[in-house]
Parts: C-alpha cells; structure tokens; sequence
C-alpha cells in the first residue's frame, strides 16, 4: 500500500535539440519525478518558454538510469550516453505518430535528478508504494 508522499523531485533544465545536422537548439524542460507513480519519470518540455504550452513524456525510470551506462529502449523512448564538445551529456531520442526528436541533456543534471528520486524511492522499491486498490479502482473505471 502506498504511503502519501508530498515530495516530488522536479529539476528544471536546459536541453539540446539535435538537427539532423547535429546543430542544436536550446529547449526549457524539466525532469519530474512523483513518488505516487514509482517506476515512471516525466519530461516536461516548455517551448514557448512557460508551462502554458507545455508537452509532457512519461517512461521508466530504470530506463533513464540504465541509459547512463548504456544504450538502451526500443520503440518511442531511448536513452543512451553520449560524449558532445560540450561534456558527458545522455542522448533522449523520442518518437511518435507526429515525428521523432533527438535531445541532449547534461549527464550531471540526469544522476541529480535520479540520486534524488531514489532517495523518495529507493530502486527496487517502488513496489511498495503502489496503492493498488486505487490503482485498480482506477483501472476498472476506466481511467489509467
């Protein structure tokens, strides 16, 4: 059962869109993680610069961390380490139906932001902080 939590860990940042042409873009993003739903963190992209517009990824945290060390995910989210002029950075490739993106985010901002969520979360224990009568409530009115 899942305990209530106020904290979230939630990083604001600056990443890179990567051009074909591997010229970047400056984008405002934030790494958000909610310790009400354990295995996932979100990125949140503000493009016009405030949290109106905002356009939102949700996917594993294992998979953010494991990208750190490795290439790894298959199919919309992918995550892999990666060394640009600019420092260690982690590669953020994203697909969808409207199009695929390529994002560089510093490697220091991604283990902050992971060393923070486990510390809500300890890795391997998100188990024990799913309130699955709520989660199943949800599920069977159809709103997960």
């Amino acid at each position: 059962m899942s305990m209530a939590r106020a904290a979230t860990v939630d990083i604001g940042t600056t990443m890179r869109l990567v051009a074909p042409d591997f010229a970047t873009v400056s984008v405002r993003a934030s790494l958000r993680y909610d310790p009400d739903d354990p295995y996932a963190v979100c990125v949140m992209f503000h493009p016009d610069g405030t949290d109106a517009d905002q356009v939102a990824w949700s996917f594993s945290r294992e998979l953010l961390a494991k990208g750190l060390e490795e290439p790894t995910g298959i199919g919309d989210v992918r995550v892999w380490p990666w060394t640009t002029p600019r420092g260690e950075s982690v590669a953020l490739a994203l697909s969808s139906p409207d199009g695929n993106a390529l994002f560089e985010i510093n490697r220091g901002v991604v283990q902050r932001f992971l060393r923070r969520a486990y510390s809500l979360v300890p890795r391997g224990r998100e188990s024990g902080y799913v309130d699955m009568d709520t989660t199943l409530t949800k599920l069977l009115a159809g709103g997960v």
